[in-house]
């Protein structure tokens, strides 16, 4: 999923929504929270197109349970915004099952808009360790783990091995390529996704974690972003940007836009889900057999990826359950996980995946991601997620624009996050 997108696409990455109707929206009988039924499955930004054919072996061995495959935008934002309308709605909700960002677990669980789910129905312990946390909420799971994410450091392999340096560990060794070999290929240095959405939370995020930091605490209740750290963070982007090693231009990129500008040639670095990888090495790619990834760089060492990646979730009101926790447990079989991965580019959560030798032929940065993940940590967790988002994307956008110093920055941060936490 490509959220930040949110996310990854993800973050997320694509969104799928779940909707189960018989006729107007009800069952026949015009009870809701039992038996079986039609599932309706809306996505945003599918890009590879890989769902509509996974989800056709679901439907030739459940033809009780089909699922119509319906589209949201393909923006985390936009999607989110569609989703908490209509959850509002209550028992009017068409939502049956979500597919969530990762960071909405919190969020929904909190306003009763997904139910709690058994432990024991689902695969949990075939997973990553780190992905079922971004499932729960109070100690209690709330949705089930089908993508997960983690960022990477894409590099141009051709050209570094050109100028003899390895593929660079820390952020000083970043901006000393960015600001010296980049330009004598005619490449931008390094870009991320900093236009003002999802993404720029995830992006600001991952800096301040590598520095050492945090932004949030306990479930969003305390603020714990007005720290060395956090300056030493987001300082390095906005020096980046004054300096000219990050380009204006990345400051209107999403995840589309800076993987375009890698895959044409454009890029010596790129911080991108993996899914930017598999594109910029297929045939007909610029820089086809030309790309490496790496953990992200960090100060001292290698940094912190934030955890992408999307979750089901099952509407409180939902009008078939039973089904809805079926076809969950059907997507995150090893079966279509791998095809997940293989038809989708998207991370799969069965930890066994990793290990695969095949899959590690066709996709040789499985084994830098399965890392990333590992020490990967998840966006703050807040009920009131997404006007966090929104406060950290306004506030690093004046700090990266040079509105703000990164030391004005994250004291304001840290006024809105508490005015936020007391609500």
């Amino acid at each position: 999923m490509r959220w930040m997108h949110a996310a990854g696409r993800g973050l997320l990455v694509l969104a799928v929504v779940l909707t189960g109707y018989v006729g107007s929206g009800a069952r026949a009988d015009g009870a809701r929270g039992t038996g079986r039924g039609p599932l309706t499955l809306a996505t945003a930004g599918d890009l590879t197109g890989y769902l509509g054919p996974l989800l056709d072996g679901w439907n030739r061995t459940h033809p009780g349970e089909k699922v119509t495959l319906v589209e949201l935008p393909d923006s985390a934002d936009e999607t989110h915004a569609q989703m908490t309308t209509d959850l509002r709605g209550g028992d009017r909700s068409r939502f049956d099952v979500l597919n969530i960002d990762v960071n909405w677990t919190s969020e929904f669980a909190a306003a009763g808009w997904i139910r709690p789910l058994p432990r024991d129905r689902f695969p949990l312990k075939t997973f990553l360790k780190r992905v079922t946390g971004t499932a729960t909420y109070d100690g209690q799971l709330y949705a089930v783990p089908y993508v997960t994410n983690a960022g990477l450091l894409l590099y141009r392999k051709d050209i570094l091995a050109k100028e003899g340096v390895p593929p660079p560990r820390t952020w000083a060794e970043l901006e000393r390529d960015a600001k010296t070999i980049a330009p004598k290929y005619g490449l931008d240095g390094y870009a991320g996704q900093f236009l003002p959405y999802e993404g720029l939370t995830v992006n600001a995020a991952e800096a301040v974690y590598s520095a050492g930091g945090t932004i949030l605490g306990d479930e969003g209740t305390r603020v714990t972003v007005n720290s060395d750290a956090a300056r030493e963070g987001i300082g390095f982007l906005a020096r980046g940007v004054r300096e000219g090693w990050i380009p204006q231009r990345a400051l209107t990129f999403k995840e589309e836009e800076s993987k375009q500008a890698f895959q044409d040639g454009r890029l010596l670095f790129l911080r991108n889900w993996p899914y930017a990888y598999v594109a910029a090495s297929a045939k007909g790619s610029e820089v086809a057999g030309k790309v490496g990834a790496v953990p992200l760089p960090g100060p001292d060492g290698p940094g912190k990826s934030v955890l992408g990646g999307s979750n089901l979730a099952v509407n409180t009101h939902a009008r078939h359950p039973d089904s809805a926790a079926r076809l969950i447990v059907y997507l995150t079989g090893e079966r279509v996980q791998r095809q997940v991965l293989t038809r989708g580019a998207l991370p799969p959560v069965r930890a066994s995946l990793y290990d695969d030798p095949e899959l590690i032929r066709r996709f040789p940065y499985l084994p830098t991601l399965r890392a990333a993940v590992k020490t990967a940590s998840p966006r703050p967790k807040s009920p009131h997620y997404d006007q966090v988002s929104l406060v950290v994307q306004a506030v690093v956008q004046d700090a990266l624009t040079g509105h703000q110093t990164p030391e004005s920055a994250v004291r304001r941060l840290a006024r809105e996050l508490a005015a936020i936490s007391q609500h």
